[in-house]
């Protein structure tokens, strides 16, 4: 068993799953991603590309490092392939746990035994996936923030049956990656997303009663309470039908205090999801969001 994880799989090629991938290779890691998609990884590589120009462009990154990072970034569309002989396997897909253990039964078939099944799941349970695949000793969270490559917390979710090494090994990946690491139990939304969606739900409710604008809202928790981002346009970065998908997970787990504003629903079902669609509670422009007030 290596020391440090050399090879990574990540399944899933849509934001989150790119962007894990993106930040795997740049940190000297050999990153496969699969999705089923041969059109997804197309348009994942090109994100990539397109991120790490923008970083050569702004000085921040040079033209060799950002060459290195993608000569170790990979496709696959086929998930045995993308899972031989790697040190961690993470799931980046939709919040749905009957696909989560669907890909992580077959990537227990393919992955060493030593490979760490990590789940990026913002809310599901990880003691109920690693029962369900008889893969809980090595199952775990890996929960990452958006986008990846940035954002500096790794949330890493104990299961019932994790066991203490498999929680080592990723808090040693954490390093590698750069990320400042916590480690919570496994209980419905975590540390994170509890309070995210919490504070999310509450400032759309505001929203629908009047209370204040769009910008107002959000500037009042960046200015007042100094967060980088306000609970609308984080909801938009995020999106919002994964908003959605988590409040309704976390109603029926915790209580009403979860349940969804009906604009959210609203908004879902209007295709409004947030910058992934170009519109939400913002509307995303080249020149940067501007709030539908």
């Amino acid at each position: 068993m290596p020391n440090d994880t050399q090879r990574i799989a990540v399944l899933g090629a849509g934001t989150m799953g790119r962007g894990i991938a993106q930040l795997a290779a740049s940190r000297g890691i050999d990153a496969r991603l699969y999705d089923v998609s041969a059109g997804q990884l197309e348009h994942a590589l090109a994100d990539v590309r397109g991120q790490l120009d923008k970083q050569v462009k702004k000085g921040k990154l040079t033209a060799e490092a950002s060459a290195a990072t993608l000569g170790r970034l990979s496709t696959a569309s086929e998930l045995g392939t993308a899972c031989r002989g790697v040190d961690v396997v993470i799931e980046a897909a939709p919040e749905s746990m009957e696909l989560k253990v669907e890909l992580f039964r077959e990537a227990g078939r393919h992955a060493p035994e030593h490979a760490l099944l990590a789940s990026n799941t913002s809310s599901l349970s990880i003691t109920e996936l690693g029962q369900r695949t008889g893969q809980s000793s090595r199952t775990l969270g890996l929960h990452f923030f958006n986008p990846p490559p940035v954002m500096p917390l790794l949330e890493i979710v104990r299961g019932l049956g994790t066991e203490p090494s498999s929680l080592e090994r990723a808090s040693r990946l954490a390093t590698q990656l750069g990320k400042e690491s916590i480690v919570v139990r496994d209980f419905p939304g975590f540390a994170t997303s509890r309070l995210g969606v919490i504070l999310g739900a509450e400032a759309m409710r505001m929203l629908e009663a009047g209370v204040a604008s769009v910008a107002d809202i959000d500037r009042a928790m960046e200015l007042g309470y100094r967060h980088p981002m306000g609970p609308l346009k984080l909801t938009d970065l995020v999106g919002l039908d994964v908003r959605l998908a988590i409040l309704e997970h976390l109603q029926r787990e915790l209580g009403e205090q979860f349940r969804p504003p009906p604009i959210l629903r609203q908004m879902v079902r209007a295709g409004r999801l947030g910058k992934k669609s170009g519109a939400g509670f913002y509307r995303w422009t080249d020149d940067g969001p501007v709030p539908f007030d």
